[in-house]
């Protein structure tokens, strides 16, 4: 039975089961999941080369983070899974900085980062789901849920450029410096929009 069903009707017995409403369930998920990953895609259009590294400044960080703290860890997952579904068959869902598609482009300086994409949503998803439930403080349980998220995020991304350039100091002077400022503005915009929505949803159920 659908979690939407469940919860208006309560517990029903299987023999009362709607496939109908389960399979209507199951395409209003997959709708989220993939408008998403769609959206974390348009994040990654909104790109600034910079020099002496070959990793863009982009909004797909935040994309990311604020698909993981607002879908939670599950969806949040599944989404960023489905985006790099896509970018592997070739759609344009990349950052267009980057030369290359499809798998090429996952093997290039940034492929450390896309790669660990779905786990920086679960983990930032898990976090806030778990702490923020009867939290007065969610912004910041939002924040330090994306903190976790992106320290996942560098591990992942700099260990490939790492193995890439053959230096661990290299990897962090292309894939860290230029990038600190900017990641912590990343951090409270994607905190701010958890928090105001996990604050509707309480005025919500208050009605």
């Amino acid at each position: 039975m659908s979690k939407v069903a469940t919860l208006v009707f309560g517990p029903q017995p299987r023999s009362v089961t709607r496939p109908l409403d389960r399979r209507a369930e199951w395409a209003k998920q997959a709708a989220i999941v993939i408008t998403a990953s769609l959206f974390v895609a348009l994040c990654a259009r909104v790109t600034v080369p910079l020099p002496r590294t070959p990793v863009p400044l982009t909004l797909q960080n935040f994309g990311v983070l604020a698909v993981g703290l607002l879908l939670g860890s599950r969806r949040g997952f599944a989404a960023l899974s489905v985006y790099l579904v896509e970018g592997a068959f070739g759609l344009p869902v990349f950052s267009p900085a980057i030369l290359g598609s499809g798998i090429t482009h996952l093997l290039g300086p940034t492929g450390g980062f896309l790669m660990v994409y779905p786990l920086v949503a679960f983990v930032a998803g898990w976090i806030f789901e778990h702490k923020s439930e009867h939290s007065s403080h969610p912004f910041a349980w939002a924040a330090l849920s994306s903190v976790a998220a992106e320290l996942v995020l560098f591990a992942g991304g700099l260990g490939w450029l790492a193995v890439l350039t053959h230096s661990v100091s290299l990897a962090i002077r292309y894939g860290l410096y230029w990038f600190v400022f900017a990641e912590v503005i990343k951090v409270l915009m994607s905190a701010t929009v958890a928090a105001r929505r996990h604050q509707q949803r309480f005025l919500a159920s208050l009605n």
